[in-house]
């Protein structure tokens, strides 16, 4: 299984890179605990999930092809 995260704004600086293809997660919760260790800046860091372009708010099942964004807080104007 194979999912790609793509990381906007201020996680690009953190993890140093716009993209991460990723094998093996069943879940948001075992994906973010995996980048949090990898990129411990992740930790004391606000951001936002989406799994294929849907805003998530708890932890989310993975399939394989998902596409992930993780994004820093926004505003509009």
């Amino acid at each position: 299984m194979t999912i790609t995260v793509y990381f906007f704004g201020s996680l690009v600086d953190i993890t140093g890179q716009s993209k991460k293809d990723l094998n093996s997660f069943s879940d948001t919760d075992a994906l973010n605990l995996m980048l949090q260790n990898e990129y411990p800046a992740l930790i004391a860091t606000k951001y936002f999930i989406a799994v294929n372009q849907q805003m998530i708010k708890a932890n989310h099942e993975l399939n394989n092809g998902d596409i992930v964004a993780l994004m820093p807080p926004f505003s509009g104007g």
